[in-house]
């Protein structure tokens, strides 16, 4: 994903769709060139891992607009992951998955939060799911998602940082 700086005037489905892709571009930049081992890297005290924010935010991503908003069955692995073992299942088996496979992972998720987005966007921003919970409105569900992934951007800043000394935006 290539990072864009997103335009200080434009519309508001373009400002978030821009917010959103710069965020996600700024946590794989984070994970870029990195083998396994490094992605499964840990600072102390946390467990948190750069793989395991990833695949995290690949999750958020399906769960906020497949399952919440468009209201259609999780796609794998989600579908197949055992949450009722282990609730924070993406976050503990990412260190498992390749740097490759987690990156396709969470460039497929983007992939499909933004084809529901270019079809439900800009008329429905203000429309309300109760699907798997709610309400929440699309406008909501969006800005959540560049809530978390540019929080999860500042965990993976850091991580970075601690593996080969790597800073900046």
């Amino acid at each position: 994903m290539e990072r864009i700086d997103p335009q200080p005037v434009t519309d508001e489905r373009t400002a978030l769709a821009a917010y959103l892709a710069y965020q996600r571009a700024t946590v794989l930049t984070k994970a870029a060139g990195l083998d396994q081992q490094q992605l499964g890297a840990t600072v102390a005290p946390s467990s948190l891992t750069l793989a395991g924010l990833v695949k995290h935010l690949a999750y958020v991503e399906d769960f906020w607009i497949q399952a919440v908003f468009l209201g259609v069955p999780d796609p794998e692995p989600w579908a197949s992951a055992p949450f009722g073992q282990d609730p924070d299942w993406e976050f503990h088996s990412a260190p498992d998955d390749s740097p490759d496979a987690l990156v396709a992972l969470y460039v497929a998720a983007a992939a499909r939060t933004d084809a529901a987005l270019a079809a439900h966007l800009p008329d429905d921003l203000s429309t309300g799911t109760r699907k798997r919970g709610g309400p929440w409105t699309l406008r909501w569900i969006v800005l959540h998602l560049i809530e978390e992934t540019a929080r999860h951007a500042g965990h993976a800043d850091f991580i970075r940082q601690s593996i080969d000394g790597a800073v900046g935006e």
